[in-house]
């Protein structure tokens, strides 16, 4: 009886195994291809590496701020910097102004792997 036990919890735990073994796939970008980038980094990290076609508006000298009125506050936003801090402060202030599809997406890296989109650099 003991071994019928043993042999029984032993082929349930490798049934369930193996169906968590699944083949890869492709993961999809987690952010619409609709979505305006925004790098809100200094022009000096921006230049280092930048996800390609992402607006530069560098929320530490206001240029966020600036063109605020400018930007269309139902467009589907994504935001990023170095670590993530500058970009929940952006989010914040586009919230404060009425934009609802605003999301942080963290790091340049996070970023990339998030929108699927390239990192470029300027010379």
């Amino acid at each position: 009886m003991r071994r019928f036990a043993l042999v029984t919890v032993t082929a349930l735990v490798a049934a369930f195994a193996l169906t968590s073994c699944t083949a890869p796939t492709t993961a999809q970008p987690a952010v619409s291809s609709d979505a305006i980038v925004i790098d809100v980094r200094t022009p000096a990290e921006h230049a280092k590496g930048h996800l390609d076609g992402a607006l530069l508006l560098d929320v530490t000298a206001g240029e966020l701020q600036a063109a605020i009125p400018d930007l269309d506050p139902h467009a589907d936003y994504v935001v990023y910097c170095r670590s993530g801090q500058r970009a929940a402060a952006a989010v914040e202030l586009m919230e404060e102004a009425g934009f609802t599809q605003v999301r942080n997406l963290g790091s340049l890296a996070d970023a990339a792997a998030a929108t699927g989109l390239s990192v470029v650099q300027t010379d």
